[in-house]
């Protein structure tokens, strides 16, 4: 693979996603993401098998390990462009959502967001943005997640 046919690089702690340049310049590159009760498996790089009925299980959960457990999960470092964010919701048995953002008052303010809701169990959803230069958050507010980290240089 030579360095024209990369569009982005993606990187998940270690691992490091290249994605191909797409056929067009309206094609988005797709990041992969998965919940579970209180979590999304892909920065925790583990699946820590939380059970939860409600957003207040989660709550619960989270306000004891979610703190500790971001500490150690791993950044999405990205490059500028056009994203398609794929989020399922593999075994909450409630609705979920995915909010992305930038952060802090500033970051929200001036970088781009995207967010929705209606991703039932078993089911998938895309969230399609287009991110600048910049530090992220994403989670899902419905199922009380942490606020996972993104950063897109460049």
């Amino acid at each position: 693979m030579t360095m024209k046919s990369v569009a982005a690089i993606a990187t998940v702690g270690a691992t490091a996603l290249v994605l191909p340049l797409g056929a067009s310049a309206q094609s988005a590159n797709v990041i992969t993401l998965t919940q579970t009760p209180c979590q999304f498996l892909e920065t925790e790089g583990t699946d820590h098998g939380y059970k939860s009925t409600s957003k207040a299980d989660c709550e619960q959960i989270n306000a004891k390990s979610g703190d500790e457990r971001v500490a150690k999960s791993k950044v999405i470092t990205l490059q500028p462009g056009d994203y398609t964010f794929r989020v399922t919701n593999k075994n909450v048995p409630y609705n979920l959502g995915f909010w992305l953002r930038g952060q802090g008052a500033i970051g929200r303010a001036t970088l781009p967001s995207v967010s929705g809701g209606g991703l039932s169990t078993g089911t998938s959803k895309d969230y399609e943005i287009s991110l600048k230069p910049g530090k992220y958050y994403f989670s899902c507010p419905l199922n009380s997640t942490p606020d996972y980290q993104i950063e897109v240089e460049g």
